[in-house]
């Protein structure tokens, strides 16, 4: 079966989709039986992208005669039906790992749905980007062979809310590579807190500085306990800027504690481990989540975890974690104090996080995905 995968996304995102993307592809790489794979990229990508590989690419790359934007102004603005295979060839399926699947002739279609938040929770995204996923991911969902779902979680409101047939669903874990794992070497450790100025005790959260992800709740709970407690750490959050950012900066300075917390910005992916290693609490207060690797990072390294207890995240937290509601500042900050001072549901946390984080690895992903193409191919196209 000849394979393409559009590959863009790993090379123009140095998070959320596109690693994902660079795991599955590097997951395929290294199975027992090496698929035929073609990695398909548009054509404004090029070297030093945020998410550009270091290495060389596991398989074949072509270059598309069209950039991302004008695939979209063609293929979801004006619904042209050119089919892909016009501009990359002949091939059997294709797998779109970003929500929307270009016009088709003879291939079957795989999209992977990492969640529906644009429907869920779409006052925390972009009025335009809510907009076009929302015209753009239900016509690709009604044409793909097979979706593949981050999580149980997405499979479900793929059902409720798109009305699509749990037959037609694979849930594909994401995975995280052999980089995260706990960091022990003194060396390194004082590498990284020296480049990202690190002093002091601190609690992490990472992600994309957006609504969904909850930190100006986050910070408020950080700011109780401060008063309360005197609790001597920094509240250190890394992730490149997404949108509607305003109300995280004010929200530190309304708390008066814009002192104490850190936004680190972008992370480079070969110093989370360190990160991870180095903090003394993870938190992750999301609203929503298509599955949270975060938190399956952090555990890999041995760090303890507080995080919100809906949609997918019970899936990738197990029973390793504190869970609490998103909404509740008070049972945040109760969790934050007892994920750092409890010594006992430390070491049981860091014992049961590292054993759930072994489940989900890129060639678990890359098999049940090897899986779900064998089941498209089967489908008419």
């Amino acid at each position: 079966m000849r394979i393409a995968i559009d590959y863009t996304p790993a090379l123009r995102q140095g998070a959320g989709i596109g690693r994902y993307t660079q795991g599955l592809v590097a997951g395929l790489a290294a199975l027992d039986v090496r698929p035929d794979v073609t990695l398909l990229v548009a054509a404004e990508v090029g070297k030093g992208q945020p998410g550009s590989p270091k290495a060389p690419l596991p398989f074949p790359q072509q270059r598309l005669p069209l950039s991302s934007r004008q695939q979209a102004i063609l293929w979801h603005r004006l619904h042209a039906p050119l089919p892909l295979e016009w501009l990359a060839g002949a091939f059997d399926l294709f797998h779109a790992p970003d929500f929307v699947l270009p016009p088709l002739r003879h291939a079957r279609g795989v999209i992977t749905v990492h969640d529906l938040s644009f429907l869920r929770v779409p006052e925390c995204a972009d009025a335009r980007l809510v907009a076009y996923l929302t015209r753009a991911v239900p016509h690709a969902v009604r044409r793909a062979s097979r979706i593949l779902a981050d999580s149980i979680s997405t499979q479900r409101d793929l059902t409720a809310l798109l009305d699509v047939d749990p037959a037609r669903i694979d849930v594909v874990y994401p995975g995280i590579g052999p980089l995260y794992r706990p960091i022990t070497d003194a060396e390194q450790r004082q590498a990284v807190a020296q480049r990202y100025q690190i002093k002091g005790p601190f609690i992490l959260s990472l992600g994309t500085l957006e609504p969904r992800k909850n930190y100006p709740r986050l910070i408020s709970a950080f700011a109780r306990l401060r008063r309360q407690s005197g609790l001597p750490h920094t509240l250190i959050i890394g992730g490149g800027k997404g949108w509607l950012t305003e109300s995280i900066f004010a929200r530190a300075e309304q708390e008066d504690v814009a002192a104490s917390v850190r936004f680190l910005g972008y992370v480079e992916e070969s110093d989370l481990p360190t990160l991870y290693s180095l903090a003394d609490l993870y938190v992750f207060p999301s609203r929503y989540e298509g599955f949270g690797i975060p938190v399956v990072e952090a555990m890999a390294c041995g760090t303890p975890v507080v995080c919100a207890d809906n949609s997918s995240l019970p899936e990738a937290a197990g029973d390793a974690a504190l869970m609490v509601s998103a909404d509740d500042t008070d049972a945040l900050a109760a969790a934050i104090e007892r994920g750092l001072t409890d010594g006992l549901w430390r070491e049981t946390a860091r014992v049961k996080g590292q054993a759930q984080a072994a489940r989900f690895t890129w060639r678990a992903s890359a098999t049940q995905c090897i899986a779900a193409y064998a089941k498209a191919s089967k489908e008419r196209p």
